[in-house]
């Protein structure tokens, strides 16, 4: 298959301040700093190939964002033995490379706080070098596929976070990109607004065979858009896998809150208690031994259920089983 990104032995590190504390340190500190280097990203090697959709996870300071800002030539690299993305260096053809890809980071925002997004669609367009009728084609056709009509004159800065992300995703795609870079795309939504963000990214993928980078926090994001992904810790891969083997090894757990008329009872195998006060619970079901069907029938059957909420566990907590399990080993992917 046709490989849209390359990077072979990427290497990065930066030089950071050791804050030394104690009254007698204040001023060393300020005048003359000891200094530290700090590996960010260790001789990591994968490929991305036309048309797929690929999680890039890991902690908080794994990695993840010095690679993508490496990938797309925002920062340059200490070494690599390859790096390019659709037959381009980053660095050396930065700009011919911007024209081909698409960026959006969950934390930064590339809409005009004070417009409305489509004089902002309009402004990229320019920017972009797109003639005013292919621009207004083009926004007519995101306006439809990511249903913002509603939104495209309202100024940003009086949506919601759901409506702003909907409307960075269209903007990222105006030019029609061929690589999109999705930098926590989902965070500080809700469970509805999620999976509606991820139903688009998934239409664009299978519409326009468009590749997708993504990063994230939230194992559903994973599980639903991606069909391999990569774990970075340390700035080193631990481990390169497909989502459906991840699935069955890490991926299954489910945590449910509940609030019950009464204290819980419950006898269940596969479903362990982590917490419980008065009439409130919080349970985790192991999906290898029972399914969340067989769960939720046996908890209602012993219990009046007022309230449930059903969570992926925390992706840190998964990636720590992933790394905890693929550290013995002694890879690096």
């Amino acid at each position: 298959m046709e490989e849209t990104i390359v990077v072979r032995n990427l290497r990065k590190s930066f030089r950071t301040a050791v804050r030394r504390t104690g009254v007698r340190n204040i001023l060393r500190n300020m005048v003359r700093p000891d200094m530290r280097s700090v590996r960010a990203v260790d001789n990591i090697s994968f490929s991305v190939s036309r048309g797929e959709v690929l999680a890039f996870i890991g902690p908080n300071g794994a990695g993840k964002s010095t690679t993508i800002k490496l990938i797309t030539g925002i920062l340059h690299p200490d070494g690599a033995d390859a790096l390019s993305v659709l037959g381009l260096d980053p660095q050396r053809q930065r700009k011919a490379l911007s024209y081909r890809i698409g960026t959006v980071f969950g934390q930064k925002s590339q809409l005009w706080f004070h417009l409305p997004p489509q004089d902002s669609f309009r402004l990229l367009g320019d920017i972009y070098d797109m003639s005013r009728p292919d621009v207004e084609r083009r926004i007519a056709e995101l306006t439809e596929a990511f249903d913002i009509g509603d939104y495209l004159r309202v100024p940003v800065r009086k949506l919601s976070l759901g409506e702003r992300i909907r409307c960075e995703i269209a903007a990222s795609m105006l030019h029609r990109p061929e690589v999109l870079f999705l930098d926590e795309p989902t965070i500080g939504l809700d469970v509805v607004v999620k999976q509606r963000i991820r139903d688009l990214i998934a239409r664009v993928n299978r519409e326009e065979r468009m590749t997708v980078f993504l990063t994230s926090h939230d194992t559903g994001d994973i599980e639903k858009l991606c069909k391999r992904v990569i774990v970075v810790n340390h700035g080193s891969i631990v481990l390169d896998d497909n989502v459906k083997n991840l699935k069955y090894s890490f991926f299954n757990r489910k945590i449910v809150e509940l609030r019950m008329e009464a204290e819980l009872k419950l006898d269940c195998p596969g479903v362990a208690v982590l917490k419980q006060k008065d009439y409130a619970a919080k349970l985790e079901v192991d999906l290898a031994k029972i399914s969340m069907e067989a769960a939720f029938a046996e908890i209602a059957r012993s219990n009046k259920i007022l309230d449930i909420t059903v969570t992926n566990p925390p992706m840190e907590e998964v990636i720590a089983e992933i790394y905890g399990r693929a550290a013995p080993a002694g890879g690096t992917g």
